[in-house]
Order: structure tokens, then sequence, then C-alpha cells
């Protein structure tokens, strides 16, 4: 694999001739993996669409973390929980969409430790603040260049 593009704040994925589909992401000092399952790739690696919930599941633990923590709330374990799937436009009473498919994540958030109702629901209010889940829920500009 070559790399391009290097620097912090810089992701570059690339094939890595082992298989079909196997990628190798940098992103910064680390390297991981990327695949699709068995029979269509080798499934070296999570989905892209594992990566993207994993990158949100993450940012909302982390996010969740940091509040309990500045607050010093006695919150011991944050486990997020997410699924990815394709609904109907015309089944999502909320989306503006009406036509085609859109694209749907359940999230769960477990919360442990001695934490009262209203820090629950705080904590689960912080989770909707996460950077991640605020990029995927606005607009999103990208734009692309060939190299």
């Amino acid at each position: 694999m070559t790399t391009s593009v290097t620097g912090e704040g810089i992701v570059t994925v690339g094939e890595t001739g082992a298989g079909t589909y196997t990628q190798q992401i940098t992103a910064g000092q680390h390297r991981l993996f990327a695949d699709e399952p068995l029979p269509i790739g080798d499934d070296a690696g999570p989905t892209p669409y594992d990566l993207l919930l994993a990158g949100l599941g993450a940012c909302t633990s982390m996010t969740v973390r940091m509040y309990a923590n500045k607050k010093g709330w006695p919150l011991e374990r944050v486990e997020v929980s997410l699924r990815h799937t394709r609904i109907h436009a015309e089944d999502c009473a909320e989306c503006e969409t009406e036509k085609g498919f859109i694209s749907h994540i359940d999230r769960s958030i477990t919360l442990v430790g001695d934490l009262d109702d209203d820090q629950r629901e705080r904590l689960l209010a912080i989770a909707e603040r996460c950077p991640v889940h605020q990029t995927l829920t606005s607009e999103i500009d990208i734009s692309t260049s060939l190299v």
C-alpha cells in the first residue's frame, strides 16, 4: 500500500493486496483493517459500516464518561451497542425523505454505577451531544478529488 497523505487528523485507506476488498487503515500511528464478510470478502476486519458505528459508539461513550467525570458522578462503566439498518423512508415518521431508503441506527447505552434517575437522564441527553453524532445528524459536505 502506498501512502500519499499523512499527518495528524488524516486517515489514509488503501488496498492491502491480500484480499479482494481488504483495506489497511492508517490513522496517525494506528493501523487496522477493514473488509467485507465472507463470501464477498475475506472477513479480515470490520466492515465500513462497522467502523462507522464504532466511531459513533466510541464518541458516545467518551462524551458520557467526560461529563460524568466532570460532575463527579459514580459512573463505573459505559457500554454502547449499535446496529445499522436501512428502512423504507415511508416508514419513518420523523424523516424528511419520503421515497427510497434511509439509514437507521439503533444505539443502546448501558450505564453501570450508582446513578439516580436524573443523572441517567442527563447522561442520555449528553450522549446526543457527542461530536460524531452531531456530524452524522447534520448536513455533511464531502469534497472528493483525484490525485
